[in-house]
């Protein structure tokens, strides 16, 4: 016998229905490369694009994230339980970038809400850039080109602007992941490095590929030439390169971080710098960002820093733009991501 439904029962499934099969809205926060647009409205999505020169204040966002059924964020956006408390209606977020400290994980997975970033992608691009810092760092560079346009360059002086060398040296990785992979394959096949690194668990495919060493934290301290940050941000990882532990390091070392500012504490890298404690630093990030013009790392002979550019590159932010698209496309088609940074919350069931 075939249940006869009510006209109320009826129009009630008709507007669940409705809802289900309306476009899905997108909201991306900023403007970044129209791969990530085009890909969306081409998947059927309704797309909004953040068209102002600086990021919305975390009301804004909330009050533009109600209106959407996704997100797609840059770093800047602070996601925190403020946020979700009151966006708990997202269905995902994706994350244009590879760090996604600025987001509260935790809180969005309670929301069940999947969040993606952008690994891989910016491997390249962002070693090039620690790379380039630790070349940078080691002939004073930065520092020695505005020196001439001061009118410092007079004469020949062979005991001054000395640096040293890094052929041979021991390079240590904190954080051998994708980026401190390529890092670790570029100071190997250009200067003969020898890798040590230290990392939360093992990565055999290092030392099979460079035969880098597994060290603890005090032993990367004490015997790397060149100290090279790839880590997240973390509770754990926050300021861990302080006072204590440059003061663990060899005075010819070289600090190099373009992964968080918020792992250095940068008032003691200052003063390791100023009474010599260590060699030289190059930053792609600093603590805080931006970075004020008054700061003294900016005069220092044996200091480079840039505006946090590592993934800044043709190149790499497409590819970003295309992942962050692409893993809202594969949330919305089957119920997954690509690359979920917490996948439990795929597996929570919600009704939104």
């Amino acid at each position: 016998m075939v249940r006869q439904l009510s006209f109320t029962t009826l129009c009630f499934f008709i507007n669940i229905y409705l809802i289900k099969a309306m476009p899905k809205k997108i909201l991306i926060t900023r403007v970044i490369p129209n791969i990530a647009y085009e890909l969306l409205t081409e998947a059927g999505f309704e797309v909004i694009v953040w068209q102002g020169d600086e990021p919305m204040n975390q009301r804004k966002l909330i009050e533009q994230a109600k209106s959407v059924n996704a997100l797609l964020s840059l770093g800047s956006n602070n996601l925190n339980q403020i946020f979700f408390d009151e966006c708990a209606h997202l269905d995902v977020i994706a994350q244009f970038a590879v760090g996604y400290d600025n987001i509260d994980v935790t809180a969005a997975t309670d929301a069940g809400i999947p969040v993606s970033n952008t690994p891989d992608v910016l491997s390249e691009a962002t070693a090039d850039v620690a790379f380039g810092l630790m070349i940078a760092v080691s002939r004073k560079m930065f520092y020695l080109h505005k020196t001439i346009g001061q009118g410092q360059w007079k004469k020949f002086e062979p005991l001054k602007n000395l640096g040293i060398e890094l052929s041979g040296k021991t390079l240590g990785i904190f954080g051998m992941g994708r980026i401190g992979m390529v890092m670790a394959q570029r100071c190997q096949g250009a200067y003969k490095m020898n890798v040590i690194y230290h990392n939360r668990s093992r990565n055999e495919e290092a030392e099979n590929l460079f035969g880098a060493r597994y060290v603890s934290f005090e032993e990367l301290l004490s015997e790397s030439d060149v100290l090279s940050v790839h880590s997240v941000l973390s509770a754990e990882t926050r300021g861990i390169f302080n006072k204590e532990s440059f003061s663990k390091m060899k005075r010819n070392a070289i600090f190099i971080n373009t992964s968080r500012g918020g792992v250095h504490n940068e008032e003691d890298l200052t003063e390791a710098l100023r009474t010599k404690t260590i060699w030289g630093t190059g930053l792609d990030v600093t603590n805080p960002e931006p970075m004020l013009p008054s700061n003294p790392l900016l005069s220092m002979p044996n200091a480079a820093v840039l505006p946090h550019i590592g993934s800044a590159t043709e190149e790499a932010r497409y590819g970003m733009a295309r992942l962050a698209a692409e893993n809202i496309i594969e949330f919305y088609t089957h119920g997954k991501m690509i690359t979920c940074v917490n996948p439990e919350a795929l597996s929570i069931l919600k009704d939104k």
